[in-house]
């Protein structure tokens, strides 16, 4: 089954999954639009499916290995021919930690997707313009994404 969309205005999108392929089809679709110099918010309760949508980006944007888990490992970076592909986990991160992360230096890398997982304590340091997408369980292996565009490029990702 592929994941379904209902349209409620240019900057904000609900896509319902039915299971884990259905998720990474979405982010797919969504890494079909990246050029380079994004950033992506991913917000959810823990095996919501943050990483499994981190999978979806990569497969599309031609990474080799499949992304892991961040939780242990802050940063986590995936090449493909074209991009860069920096998953970020903030879970344990307080705002003062974020220092020493040097995600300034992410940030200017052209080529560079990044797509943090529980990006709040970061949410000060990074662009304005991000798409956000908040992951909520419905049960079995439904899920129920929320996905919302803050500037034109993040609009642009999510086809406003």
């Amino acid at each position: 089954m592929a994941p379904t969309a209902r349209k409620h205005s240019s900057t904000f999108k609900i896509f319902e999954t039915a299971c884990s392929a259905d998720t990474r089809k979405l982010a797919a679709k969504l890494a079909r639009k990246l050029r380079g110099g994004e950033l992506i918010f991913l917000r959810g309760p823990i095996g919501a499916g943050k990483t499994v949508f981190v999978q979806g980006l990569a497969a599309a944007l031609g990474v080799k290995s499949a992304p892991a888990s961040a939780s242990f490992n802050l940063v986590r970076e995936y090449h493909s021919k074209k991009f860069k592909l920096f998953h970020i986990d903030l879970f344990r991160l307080r705002e003062g930690d974020l220092a020493n992360l040097g995600l300034e230096q992410l940030l200017e890398d052209s080529s560079a997707i990044i797509a943090a997982e529980w990006p709040d304590p970061a949410a000060l340091f990074l662009p304005q313009d991000r798409l956000e997408i908040d992951i909520k369980l419905m049960g079995g292996d439904k899920r129920l994404l929320t996905a919302r565009a803050y500037g034109p490029v993040s609009a642009r990702i999510l086809g406003a």
